[in-house]
C-alpha cells in the first residue's frame, strides 16, 4: 500500500526554517529547486516520516510538532523498517535512493531534534514535479 506526501517544503538559504509549497520539480542529480540544500553531494534531498514520531521523547514532542519543516518532504504511510539505505523512494514523478538516516550530529531543539535523528536523505536518481498529496512507494 503507498505512502501519502503530506508537504513539500523548501528554504533559499540554510539554516532557516522551510516555506511548504504545493509542488515543487525534483532535479535529477541536484535536489529540489530553489532549495539551498540541494547540490552535489550525497543529501540532495531530506524526507520526515512522520511514523518516526513515536521515537521521539516526550518531553521534546510538542517543540517538534511545534516547529517548523526542516526537511523537503514530509511523508506519512510507509513503515520506518523499510525506509533503510539502499531503498528507492518514488515520491510523484521522482525518485530518490536513501543514503543515510539521521545526522552525524543530532540537534537538541525543535523540528531539527527528530529529523538530524530519524529523517531520511538522498540522492535524486529521477527528477520530476512532485505534488501535495502524491503517493510515496518503495521501489522494487
Amino acid at each position: 500500500m503507498p505512502g501519502k506526501i503530506i508537504s513539500i517544503n523548501i528554504a533559499a538559504r540554510k539554516g532557516i526554517e522551510k516555506d511548504s509549497v504545493g509542488e515543487a520539480m525534483v532535479i535529477e542529480n541536484w535536489g529540489l529547486e530553489g532549495d539551498a540544500h540541494a547540490g552535489n553531494w550525497d543529501r540532495q534531498v531530506s524526507v520526515f516520516p512522520v511514523e518516526a514520531l513515536d521515537k521521539v521523547a516526550s518531553h521534546k514532542i510538542d517543540e517538534v510538532l511545534n516547529g517548523g519543516y526542516t526537511e523537503n518532504f514530509t511523508i506519512s504511510g510507509i513503515p520506518l523498517e523499510e525506509l533503510v539505505v539502499g531503498k528507492s523512494l518514488i515520491l510523484g514523478d521522482a525518485e530518490i535512493i536513501i543514503t543515510h538516516i539521521g545526522k552525524d550530529e543530532f540537534k537538541e531543539h525543535g523540528r531539527p531534534y527528530a529529523v538530524s535523528r530519524e529523517g531520511r536523505f538522498g540522492r535524486v536518481v529521477k527528477g520530476g514535479k512532485v505534488k501535495t498529496g502524491d503517493e510515496v512507494r518503495i521501489k522494487p
